[in-house]
Parts: structure tokens; C-alpha cells; sequence
């Protein structure tokens, strides 16, 4: 048995998990809906900094 770069033990004729073609879609569901919720956060803070404007960077030390 060796070690590979990342420590972990080589894989000759293993395959490792197979999903199924329902796991697979539900798989591609979940990280378009994570793409999603973070597309939706990042424009909520971007419309937040355009309300607040430039008096957000003005604020004592």
C-alpha cells in the first residue's frame, strides 16, 4: 500500500460510490438552490451598500 500526495491510499479497481440517476438530479437541485440563496445574499448586501451609500465608510475610528 502506498501513500499518495494527499495521504490518502491510491485506488486501483475501486470505484467508490455510483449515484443513481435520481441522486444525481437531486444532487444538481440542491446546489442550484445554494446558488441561488447565495446569488439572492450577495445582491441584498450590494443593494443595502448602494441604499446606505457613502456614509457608510464615514464613521469615527
Amino acid at each position: 500500500m502506498s501513500i499518495g500526495i494527499a495521504m490518502e491510499p491510491e485506488r486501483k479497481d475501486e470505484e467508490g460510490v455510483v449515484l443513481t440517476e435520481a441522486q444525481k438530479r437531486a444532487r444538481r437541485s440542491r446546489s442550484i438552490a445554494i446558488a441561488l440563496a447565495l446569488g439572492a445574499l450577495v445582491l441584498l448586501f450590494y443593494a443595502m451598500t448602494l441604499v446606505k451609500g457613502p456614509g457608510v465608510l464615514v464613521r469615527p475610528m
